[in-house]
Parts: C-alpha cells; sequence; structure tokens
C-alpha cells in the first residue's frame, strides 16, 4: 500500500540514496561521548543525602542536555558537508521497479503475494549480477513462497510491505512502523519484531478473534547517525505514504463486503433451510493499531491528524514534533512506553532553529503534560520492546487485542 509506479497496487515509491549500510552503528550503539549504561547513574543517590542528590540531580541533567544540544548543533553542520558528498559517492543497487498491480482487494491478494515475491527474485538475480552477495542474498529471502508482501520495491535501499496472518480475515490488526536504520539490508530485525507481535497475538487472542500484523518499511528511514534522525524532513515525506496505506488498507476490508471471497455468512433461523437463509453479513469493522518505534513514532505524529485507526502507540520515541497528544488530532488512543534502559531517555526533548531547520521533536511523549496513556515497558533497551516475554510485548498485545483495562501502567 502506499505510493505505487503501476496502475494499481500498493507499492511505495522509489527509495531514496540516504541510509545506513552495513558496517555503520547500529539504533543505540555507544558512541563517543554518549552515557554508558555499565557505569553508575548520574541519577543514583549521593551519599551527601536527599537535598545534595536533587542540586548534583539537576546539575547532571543539564549538563547533559548542554552536551546533547551541541552534539545536535555539531552533527548538522558536518552533515551540511558531509552527508551530500557520501551520498552523491555511493553507487544505487540495481533491481526492478515495484510491480504494476490492479488496486488490491481481498480477493486479490495472493496475486499480488504472488507478484511481489516474482519482483524481489529478479532484484536478486540482478543484484548478483551487480555483485552485492548481500543483498542478492536479502532478495532472495523475500522471494521464498511463504513470504507475502503488499508491496516490494528492491531499488536502492529498498522497501517492503510484508504481512503476517489472514489479513483479508483479520479482526484486530496491528501495523508496525520502524525507525532508523531499516531497509532491505537490515529487514531481518525489523521483520523478527512482526513476527514475535504476531506469535503472542495468535497465542493470547481470544478464541474467534482473527489477527495479522503488517510490517510497513514504507518510508526512506533517516540513518542513525545523520542530520536527517534529528529533523522531521523524512516523517513529513512518509506521513502521506502511510496516510495512503491506512487508507487502502481499510478499503481492502471494505471490498470485502457482503458476498466477497471469505466475507462472512449468512444468518438465519435455528433449523432454517436455504430458502430462508438472508444476505451474507459483512465482516466487522477491524480494529487497527499503529504501533511506532522510535523515529517511526515522528512518522506517526505527521501521519496522525484524521488517520482511520483506533491506537497509536508510541515505544521508544524521541518525540512526535507535537507537545500534547491533544495536538495529534487523532481520535485514536495515544499511547506511550519506554524500557528502562533505553538511551532514548537522555535525548534532550527541545526543539531548536538552526539555520530555518528545526532540530529535534519537543515534548516527551513520556510527560505528563504531553497526555499520553504511559504503560510500562520493563527495564530493555531500544531494541527490546518486542522481545518474547517482555512486559512491554505483552501490553502492545493488550493493546492491539483491545483489552486496554488489562495493561499495566508505568
Amino acid at each position: 500500500m502506499g505510493r505505487s509506479t503501476g496502475a494499481g497496487g500498493l507499492g511505495p515509491g522509489k527509495a531514496g540514496p540516504a541510509q545506513r549500510r552495513p558496517g555503520e552503528p547500529c539504533p543505540g550503539q555507544v558512541e563517543p561521548g554518549e552515557p554508558n549504561r555499565g557505569e553508575p547513574s548520574l541519577r543514583q543517590a549521593s551519599p551527601g543525602g536527599a537535598s545534595a542528590d536533587g542540586r548534583e540531580g539537576g546539575r547532571s541533567k543539564s549538563r547533559r542536555t548542554q552536551r546533547w544540544r551541541r552534539a545536535l548543533l555539531a552533527g548538522v553542520i558536518t552533515g551540511a558537508v558531509v552527508l551530500p558528498l557520501s551520498g552523491a559517492a555511493r553507487a544505487e543497487i540495481p533491481a526492478p521497479p515495484p510491480a504494476a498491480l490492479p488496486p488490491v482487494t481481498a480477493a486479490t491478494l495472493e496475486q499480488t503475494y504472488e507478484a511481489n515475491r516474482a519482483n524481489a527474485a529478479e532484484a536478486s538475480r540482478m543484484a548478483a549480477e551487480y555483485g552485492d552477495r548481500e543483498r542478492a542474498a536479502a532478495d532472495r529471502e523475500m522471494a521464498d513462497p511463504s513470504r507475502r508482501f503488499l508491496s516490494f520495491d528492491g531499488r536502492g535501499f529498498g522497501l517492503a510491505t510484508e504481512v503476517f496472518g489472514d489479513l483479508a480475515h483479520a479482526d484486530r490488526i496491528a501495523v508496525l512502523v520502524p525507525g532508523s536504520d531499516t531497509s532491505i539490508d537490515t529487514y531481518d530485525r525489523f521483520r523478527d519484531t512482526a513476527r514475535a507481535l504476531h506469535q503472542r497475538l495468535t497465542r493470547e487472542a481470544p478464541q474467534g478473534t482473527r489477527t495479522a500484523v503488517v510490517a510497513w518499511l514504507g518510508y526512506q528511514t533517516p540513518g542513525t547517525v545523520s542530520t536527517t534522525v534529528t529533523t522531521t524532513a523524512r516523517a513529513e515525506n512518509a506521513a502521506p505514504e502511510l496516510r495512503d496505506f491506512i487508507r487502502q488498507l481499510r478499503a481492502l476490508r471494505a471490498d470485502e463486503g457482503p458476498g466477497a471471497t471469505g466475507g462472512g455468512t449468512g444468518t438465519a433461523g435455528k433449523g432454517a433451510g436455504p430458502a430462508d437463509e438472508g444476505p451474507p453479513t459483512p465482516e466487522p469493522r477491524p480494529r487497527i493499531s499503529l504501533l511506532c518505534h522510535s523515529y517511526g513514532s515522528v512518522v506517526c505524529g505527521r501521519a496522525a491528524p484524521g488517520l482511520d485507526v483506533d491506537d497509536i502507540a508510541l515505544i521508544g520515541s524521541p518525540g512526535t514534533g507535537v507537545d500534547t497528544a491533544a495536538a495529534l488530532h487523532t481520535r485514536a488512543r495515544v499511547w506511550a512506553a519506554r524500557g528502562g534502559d533505553d538511551w532514548v531517555a537522555e535525548v534532550p526533548h527541545v526543539r531548536i532553529d538552526v539555520l530555518g531547520t528545526t532540530v529535534g521533536f519537543g515534548t516527551d511523549p513520556m510527560s505528563p503534560s504531553f497526555g499520553a496513556r504511559v504503560f510500562a515497558a520493563g527495564e530493555g533497551g531500544h531494541s527490546d520492546y518486542f522481545r518474547p516475554g517482555s512486559p512491554s510485548l505483552a501490553n502492545l498485545t493488550r493493546i492491539v487485542l483491545g483489552e486496554t483495562s488489562e495493561v499495566t501502567h508505568a
């Protein structure tokens, strides 16, 4: 779903050039000057008592904020020179354009999956000829007969939207929006989060409740070590794609309707014969939850106004670009969580104007002033929100299933 180069279909547009390649730091990797989680926390109590701790804690927080502000400004200036040069020097990996498909409906899902697998296989062949064995292997995995993609674009760093579960008949649908450094080259870790959530949903769903998870890599994510990760530019470009995807996801289910393949069954009185059967009953409107990780929460923040979803969960969020949940202008319930060892907690929640560019994303979604429903995420790090057995995965599962009263709070 999203922008397509074909006559219809749900394929995203062409991938852009600025993205992490293998060998660059992963999200959450400690860089020089960042806090070392192996050292005692600056927030621990001082031997001098509560008042000394309060003064020292305030000074420490101020110093951390100043260091981060200097780092952000230095990154912007350095990136203005370095990134255009490095981007210009990078050669694109050849791949075919996305498959040209008619608009996807419940009846044409299998056709869509098959066409995108064939496209991935051709992308693998072209990457192998080009000499990029890692990309060829990644594309080849995506061409496996068990994979189900609503869209696939192997050009550049790549875009893909993968389905886990029976999308055509799901009562509960989770859409995962990834953060920085997510591409075809790093796709397996994103896929692992979607699989972990789907497995937990399958296990926990009440009898008769059908679930599906969609891993939406429908935008060019920023690199963790880049200037783009500190601004809303990528999110501004991604927001229309996410809105379009959700609209088409709703349309896919609406197209199922009465009389469509797999779309509900007629109800008649007990013991009634065929002549007494009424018209088919349409599938109920599915509940859609948007789960937004890291920079993905900036994308969700930009896409939120008028978005037809039931819940928006911001996990490991640096901010959304607005200062309150109300400013998202959404009817959805807005949730927020952060793991106890997530380095994002050290990022200052500010917005600074630098030469006409706004750096930073504003109020912390975990702050009471933001107004989100804060839930427990345990003591995990930035990449642990979907770790099997974690409190965060348990609560995200409850949110997707609509069991909101069961969600545990931080």
